[in-house]
């Protein structure tokens, strides 16, 4: 599998990242580590879990993602071929979450003893805590670094002016800063004034950012639960409306033209984006994985990326602007 840096934390990692929100829950150990194996079978080396997953699923507590990773790092001995992220700040049974330098140390000590390992590749804060200063924040986190229990740190759901203030305050102190976001992201655009609860979409501003500060940017539910090509699945709501129809339109029209699925077509055009968005896949069958994995091969040409670029956009005719 290609391989990329991430940002300016330079740590090497697969172009796709594997999601592990349902491993060791709803997908059982065997399932779990046979995924796993066929991801990294397959070149992937980054894995992505956090402290909470998943305790909102019936008889769960919280852990089991971390727990299950870790069971199949020690089993497999191959904790040096990974790149582990987790992540902090949600509430579970036995944790009040947040991001207060108390919580920051015992969670990520308690991520470690589930992991089975003695660092965190990537540590991201998961949501924002405006009850706790910033420079608390970011000071704990350095404190992490400093002491080898993480290498680089991320952003997950939270605003651009908070990860920019963060990474000013951060800059002062030579403390390390937030090197990689992660958020929400997908071929489709919300819809203004889409609601997605705590999680943030990527943004044309944050972009921006990215480019210019060598933030690198992760992109999960990119596929939208098979929404994009499942008959039983709907084009969520914060999504459904005309824009959505057009570059529906145009998604198809490039993927048939380029000899891909849909979900192809959407990989490859995060991949090849600027800035280019790491896509996290997952799924509960190796075949889903291997038709992820297998968009790697696949290239868009620069009139394609255009194409998918300027569906839905508005264009200027004789001074006045209509919908494409």
């Amino acid at each position: 599998m290609k391989k990329v840096k991430l940002g300016r934390s330079k740590i090497e990692v697969s172009a796709l990242a594997m999601g592990t929100d349902l491993i060791g829950s709803k997908i059982n150990q065997e399932t779990s580590f046979n995924l796993f194996d066929f991801f990294r079978d397959n070149g992937g080396t980054l894995v992505d879990t956090a402290n909470f997953y998943a305790s909102w699923l019936p008889g769960c507590k919280g852990g089991e993602s971390e727990t299950t990773l870790g069971q199949w790092m020690k089993e497999r001995k191959n904790r040096d071929e990974i790149v582990v992220s987790s992540k902090l700040a949600f509430d579970y049974p036995g944790c009040d979450g947040g991001l207060s330098a108390v919580e920051i140390q015992r969670e990520c000590e308690k991520s470690l003893k589930r992991l089975q390992t003695d660092r965190i590749d990537l540590y991201y804060a998961h949501r924002d805590d405006h009850e706790t200063p910033l420079e608390e924040i970011m000071e704990a986190f350095d404190g992490l670094v400093k002491a080898g229990k993480v290498r680089a740190i991320g952003a997950s759901n939270l605003f651009l002016w908070r990860i920019a203030e963060a990474n000013a305050i951060s800059r002062i102190h030579k403390w390390s800063g937030y090197s990689v976001v992660e958020q929400r992201y997908t071929y489709l655009r919300p819809r203004h004034g889409a609601d997605f609860g705590p999680q943030i979409f990527i943004s044309e501003e944050l972009k921006h950012y990215a480019r210019i500060y060598d933030v690198a940017l992760i992109g999960y539910s990119v596929l939208l639960q098979g929404a994009y090509t499942r008959s039983d699945r709907e084009v969520p709501t914060q999504f459904a409306g005309p824009d959505s129809d057009e570059r529906l339109r145009v998604l198809k029209a490039v993927a048939s033209e380029a000899g891909c699925s849909l979900s192809q077509a959407i990989i490859a055009w995060m991949r090849q984006s600027d800035p280019p968005i790491l896509p996290i896949i997952a799924g509960s069958k190796i075949e889903q994985l291997r038709e992820n994995i297998a968009a790697l091969d696949v290239t868009l040409s620069s009139d394609q990326m255009r194409l998918l670029d300027a569906a839905g956009n508005p264009v200027v005719k004789q001074g006045w602007i209509q919908p494409t």
